[in-house]
């Protein structure tokens, strides 16, 4: 997992609430339990047209936002089915940051299993930042994962909060395996004592 430090990337504003793991990524996509190759599918039915063309409207078809890292989203982000193929489907189109004022509890912890720092903020400051990427290219945002602040193109620092734990995790690039790998040397010292007719995990 790529680790999360600090970035500074355009913004993407999409004003809706209750977006939910359907609208971010259709159940048709879900056949594959590959991590790549997704981000083509995020938010298809509100992206596409039936005949495959793109709604000129929709927030990531417009230029200024087709390289956005960062999603400032309405309230219920995430909302619905627990698929894990929704993280996967915002990650692989590059956005490693979303922002809204209450996510869905399994899609909030996904998300930092998977590399993306979901940030709760309270709706008054969700309308700020959503005004700022209005602006598109011309004005950025920061994540500082260190100091647990949003800079906004003016200079204005938002605080959020994020469990130390999970901080850890992003700051190091660890998932739920690099976790583990952590303690190989402990691992194999335990199997290496174990006696030759306990069953082998092949």
């Amino acid at each position: 997992m790529d680790k999360f430090t600090t970035l500074t990337a355009v913004a993407a504003p999409l004003n809706v609430a209750n977006v939910d793991t359907d609208k971010i990524i259709p159940a048709r996509f879900l056949k594959t339990i590959k991590r790549t190759g997704l981000g083509k599918s995020l938010f298809a039915d509100m992206r596409y047209n039936a005949d495959g063309s793109e709604k000129p409207d929709f927030v990531l078809n417009q230029a200024k936002y087709r390289h956005a890292q960062i999603l400032v989203a309405g309230d219920n982000f995430g909302c619905g089915s627990s698929r894990e193929h929704a993280p996967w489907a915002l990650l692989d189109f590059g956005i490693r940051c979303v922002i809204a004022p209450s996510f869905a509890d399994i899609f909030f912890n996904n998300c930092f299993k998977n590399g993306i720092l979901p940030i709760p903020l309270p709706e008054a400051e969700v309308a700020k930042l959503m005004d700022d990427a209005g602006l598109g290219t011309n004005a950025r945002l920061t994540i500082d994962l260190e100091r647990q602040v949003v800079v906004r193109p003016n200079g204005e620092e938002i605080g959020f909060e994020v469990d130390p734990f999970r901080k850890h995790c992003l700051l190091n690039g660890l998932d739920d395996i690099g976790l583990t790998l952590q303690h190989t040397a402990a691992i194999s010292a335990y199997e290496a004592h174990q006696p030759a007719w306990t069953p082998k995990i092949i």
